[in-house]
């Protein structure tokens, strides 16, 4: 039974991400390619795979939005913290555009 449980769980986990990719709007994400272009392709690369550098957006846990809004508001590692720069609505915008992929790949 716990079996059955654990993976009902996992199920419906992964039916929310999924899902949440389809919940952005249009505009949200666009905006949120357009503040990646500016801010981010310097150090994630333009497409946010495999940057020699930075971590690889394209795999980022899409279960943890929290972690990557606190990564960008304050930084992590080699990352300088961008939450004096970026306002919330911005990072909101930037997580829509990583959860979603980038639509040139």
């Amino acid at each position: 039974m716990t079996a059955r449980f654990i993976t009902g769980l996992l199920i419906a986990a992964l039916a929310a991400a999924t899902g949440a990719a389809e919940q952005f709007p249009p505009a949200q994400v666009k905006r949120g390619a357009e503040l990646f272009a500016a801010n981010c392709a310097v150090c994630h690369g333009e497409r946010m795979k495999n940057p020699p550098w930075a971590i690889d957006l394209a795999t980022f846990p899409r279960s943890e939005p929290q972690r990557f809004v606190n990564s960008v508001t304050y930084g992590l590692g080699n990352m300088p913290p961008w939450g004096d720069v970026l306002k919330p609505d911005d990072i909101q915008a930037l997580w829509s555009y990583v959860v979603t992929g980038d639509p040139g790949n």
